[in-house]
């Protein structure tokens, strides 16, 4: 497996345009192997991310990979061509450094979604379609910050607790994005997770970094990445 991140330039209404669309951008991130590369096995699957960075306002885009990437076209694009630079490191010496008891910083982009139970008939609908069954996307940070919590034991981990006793989470940009696809429009309800975890199963932890949480993998969503905990500094 592979972890890489590329620079992209935000200046350029080339990379505006990639940026908005979940859908060119997972494009992009598929040209990066050729036909024939592994897109998903057992040991691990294409996820990618955008993160926007409030410090500096630089935006980098992360993918994790069975294979190597090359992002020249994603660089000539939407980053600084006279800089074909991008960052591609083995992602084996983490993975197998993985281990029970283990802490770390996280920061998770996902799509916290739910199965209607109950149909509460707020909105009218002509053909009485009921929207039980249907998947719904939670819309508030607490719904989001549950989403995560519940799901966290099941790949591997739990989230610290806070000086409050309260998951050690936050949870920002919070967005619906819509955008087109074969003629139709796609809705998804994403949020970034940030926070410290504890991992509780190595062998589940391992599978989440390489294999995602979550739905809507393939718009850049499912990707956990870690970090040494940093302590503040007095």
């Amino acid at each position: 497996m592979f972890i890489s991140r590329v620079p992209l330039n935000a200046a350029r209404f080339s990379a505006r345009q990639l940026m908005a669309s979940p859908y060119r951008m997972h494009a992009a991130v598929e040209s990066a192997f050729p036909p024939g590369s592994v897109r998903e096995s057992d040991e691990g699957r294409i996820l990618w991310r955008l993160d926007v960075l409030a410090q500096d306002h630089s935006v980098w885009l992360y993918v994790v990979s069975p294979e190597a990437p090359d992002f020249s076209h994603i660089i000539e694009q939407a980053g600084w061509p006279t800089r074909m630079e991008w960052e591609s490191r083995d992602y084996s010496p983490l993975l197998s450094r993985i281990g029970i008891g283990q802490q770390w910083q996280f920061r998770l982009r996902a799509n916290p979604v739910r199965k209607a139970k109950i149909d509460k008939g707020l909105r009218p609908k002509a053909d009485g379609e009921s929207v039980v069954g249907k998947i719904q996307g939670h819309v508030t940070a607490a719904q989001q910050c549950d989403w995560l919590v519940a799901r966290a034991v099941g790949h591997g981990f739990e989230i610290l607790p806070d000086d409050h006793d309260e998951p050690s989470v936050t949870v920002s940009q919070r967005h619906q994005e819509r955008f087109g696809r074969d003629g139709k429009t796609v809705t998804l309800t994403t949020a970034v997770f940030d926070g410290r975890l504890r991992v509780t199963d190595a062998d589940l932890f391992r599978q989440a970094l390489c294999h995602g949480i979550g739905r809507a993998k393939g718009f850049g969503c499912g990707l956990l990445t870690v970090a040494p905990i940093r302590e503040p500094q007095s």
